[in-house]
């Protein structure tokens, strides 16, 4: 008798191969960078916070603006002055030209933005931009000149530290002292000597308006005998000061 033939059971199905894992060479790299991003990030925001607490008693040595016309070979004018003894006109005026909301927002003034962004659209031109004096402060203490979305939002986060950390007067005084106020010319008290033989703490409307007119293109326009555009600036920032005393818009800047 012949015996059955044996049959052999089928050997199980071997697990599938699991994923390779990352050569350790590039893990290591990895969790690296990982960690050089962490660190620059944390430093950036404690050198940055830091650098604004700074500023809030130091009145700023030198800015990028005005290092970039040194380096140019171009004469820079800069004379600081308190704001204490700065004319109120003055204040007025920027407030006025630049920034009605000054004194109620936290920085931004998302109506100012819609209307820059209207005028934008329709081809009107814009007769200023969007920007609050909080916001040209940061850009012209900490950044540089130009646009860009990086220095956009490096802009915002030094407008947000100067309104946290920062007085509503303290960010007038630095802004009416490194705001470029003609070819060369930094702060009123410099434009107010150089258009009016005088200095800042004795503007008349007229003057403190015409150097507010001069502000949003310094290097094209001139407060002496201004004529066109310039003129009829100047002569609708000074009608709004009226406005901005009556209704006492700049009454943050004389809280204390």
């Amino acid at each position: 008798m012949i015996p059955p033939t044996a049959v052999a059971a089928p050997e199980p199905a071997e697990p599938p191969a699991p994923e390779p894992l990352a050569p350790p060479r590039r893990r290591s790299l990895i969790r690296r960078l990982f960690g050089w991003l962490f660190k620059g990030v944390f430093w950036f925001i404690v050198g940055s916070v830091l650098w604004v607490l700074l500023y809030r008693f130091v009145n700023p040595p030198i800015t990028l603006t005005q290092l970039g016309d040194l380096i140019g070979g171009n004469g820079v004018t800069i004379a600081w002055r308190p704001i204490g003894e700065i004319d109120r006109n003055m204040v007025r005026a920027v407030i006025a030209g630049e920034d009605a909301r000054f004194c109620s927002h936290y920085g931004f003034d998302p109506q100012a933005i819609e209307q820059a962004w209207r005028r934008n659209q329709s081809g009107r031109g814009v007769i200023r931009g969007g920007s609050t004096i909080s916001q040209q402060t940061a850009k012209n203490v900490f950044l540089w000149q130009g646009g860009g979305w990086f220095r956009k939002a490096l802009e915002a986060w030094f407008t947000l530290l100067i309104e946290l950390l920062w007085s509503k007067e303290r960010i007038m005084e630095v802004y009416l002292n490194v705001a470029e106020t003609g070819i060369g010319t930094y702060g009123a008290e410099a434009g107010a000597i150089r258009y009016f033989n005088h200095g800042a703490d004795r503007l008349s409307v007229q003057e403190a308006a015409r150097i507010a007119a001069v502000l949003p293109l310094p290097q094209r326009r001139e407060a002496i005998a201004p004529a066109g555009f310039t003129r009829r600036y100047g002569n609708a920032i000074a009608a709004r000061m009226e406005v901005v005393a009556r209704n006492g818009l700049d009454a943050c800047v004389y809280s204390r």
